[in-house]
């Protein structure tokens, strides 16, 4: 449980990996992008507002800031120890085989689990295209999931699938198609936010903390689901041009762009709608337009750019889930047909179709709130491994070559630890409930199967 691999053995596999090097620092903040920049704007900003009220736009800083102390230690470890494995593999140099499965499993939930959540949201922005356009709608039977007033969500089946025919092209393929993705959501923010802005009014600001300070940070909490995905160029090591140095770049760039972009929507939505409208809405920003202008048209391309903006998350996020299960198998702890790699197209066939097929399923059937919640909690676990990992590693291996330092160290990843675990005590109590039935779940799969089959327990 706590054989360690050696920081040398990591490098040694990713540098003689079977995937192909392809992607360039613009293709992998690109990927960085395409992965946070999505419904977490789109869509929990509507289950925000209700929490905390016009403070949302300090919840979106609050969150913001979590992430950053996090991207600071996820840049260092990238270029340094630059796998598809991501943070499992900095786990498992630092802390041993159990926490980097742990990690792993972490994983699991952050990038398989919020996949499907943001297939989710997909479905409701084409129902309000469909809607906007041409006055009708799919019906709830066949667009919400058991639980949310329907049967099957299958909008979401259809944009899960649909990535999954991408990613087995190739990753450069697919990075090319989201490059062009990322290029249109970004272009349909900044028109929402140019449209608001037309309609703020200081009053709709005030009072500024309706729900006090505990409002704010369970704000905070909500949105570090708008941030997940940050971290997804780290899953790219062993398919980056240059890793050592474009990967640190590509993380911290892609996560000052999506901040800000974050912080103009909310202040533009917040501005021109009073928060107490917002109501629980999972197409937020179409509301925003629908509420302030009496033409459909704003609201209808609001939705078309929404729904390539969350089908460019789809596509990179479940890019990332695939490489960080490619790097697992190849250490012994899942099925190692995992991680064989098509001749062909250099990507891992059999992986990208058990995992489309797994988060298919999940979105037909699972609502958004209950996989959003679950999601961050899993990913704040994970950031604050990646924090403690730099420490260790700072301590056991001073002299290993490092092409970006955390500034302020320990000072910062110790802050970075603070801020996960301030953000993991504001979720409540059933979402707590959930994570620690996934973690019982892990180990139970972990003792049951892959600590006996681990490449470092029989290296043959």
């Amino acid at each position: 449980m706590l054989r360690r691999k050696p920081v040398a053995d990591l490098i040694a596999e990713g540098d003689h990996g079977k995937l192909k090097r392809s992607l360039g620092l613009g293709q992998l903040t690109m990927l960085s992008i395409g992965a946070t920049l999505g419904s977490g704007i789109f869509v929990v900003l509507g289950e925000a507002v209700p929490v905390a009220g016009p403070a949302v736009i300090l919840s979106f800083v609050l969150a913001g800031v979590t992430a950053l102390f996090s991207a600071l230690s996820y840049a260092e470890l990238a270029g340094m120890i630059p796998l598809s494995g991501s943070s499992y593999s900095y786990a498992y140099a630092t802390l041993g085989e159990l926490v980097a499965w742990v990690c792993g499993w972490c994983l699991v939930l952050e990038y398989g689990v919020s996949v499907a959540s943001v297939a989710v949201g997909w479905g409701q922005y084409l129902n309000e295209l469909l809607r906007a356009a041409f006055g009708v709608t799919i019906p709830d039977a066949l667009s919400q999931p058991p639980g949310g007033g329907g049967i099957v969500n299958v909008p979401a089946i259809v944009v899960v699938l649909l990535a999954m025919v991408l990613l087995l092209a190739g990753a450069k393929e697919s990075a090319r198609a989201n490059a062009i993705m990322v290029v249109i959501k970004i272009g349909t923010l900044v028109l929402f936010c140019a449209i608001a802005f037309t309609a703020v009014q200081a009053k709709n600001f005030t009072p500024f903390l309706p729900l006090g300070l505990a409002g704010l940070s369970a704000g905070g909490a909500k949105l570090f689901f708008s941030y997940i995905g940050f971290d997804a160029a780290s899953t790219a090591g062993e398919e980056a041009k240059n890793p050592q140095r474009d990967l640190p770049r590509a993380i911290l760039l892609s996560l000052g762009i999506v901040t800000v972009l974050y912080c103009l929507v909310a202040v533009a939505a917040v501005g021109a709608l009073p928060w107490q409208q917002f109501g629980d809405q999972q197409a937020a920003l179409s509301h925003v337009l629908t509420s302030i202008l009496d033409n459909e048209f704003w609201a209808a391309l609001l939705a078309v750019g929404a729904i390539v903006a969350i089908s460019s998350v789809v596509l990179t996020v479940l890019y990332g889930q695939t490489r960080i299960l490619f790097a697992m198998s190849r250490d012994g702890l899942v099925p190692a047909a995992l991680s064989t790699v098509d001749a062909k197209t250099g990507t891992p066939r059999t992986n990208t179709l058990v995992v489309s097929g797994f988060v298919a399923v999940l979105a037909a059937f699972v609502p958004l709130g209950k996989l959003a919640d679950a999601t961050s909690i899993g990913t704040l676990f994970a950031f604050a491994l990646v924090n403690i990992a730099v420490l260790v590693l700072r301590r056991r291996r001073p002299e290993q070559p490092r092409t970006f330092r955390v500034p302020l160290a320990p000072v910062t990843p110790v802050i970075g630890i603070g801020c996960c675990a301030l953000l993991m005590f504001s979720l409540d109590t059933a979402t707590w409930i959930v994570f620690g039935g996934w973690m019982l779940l892990g180990l139970a799969i972990y003792f049951g199967y892959s600590v006996r089959r681990s490449r470092l327990a029989d290296p043959r």
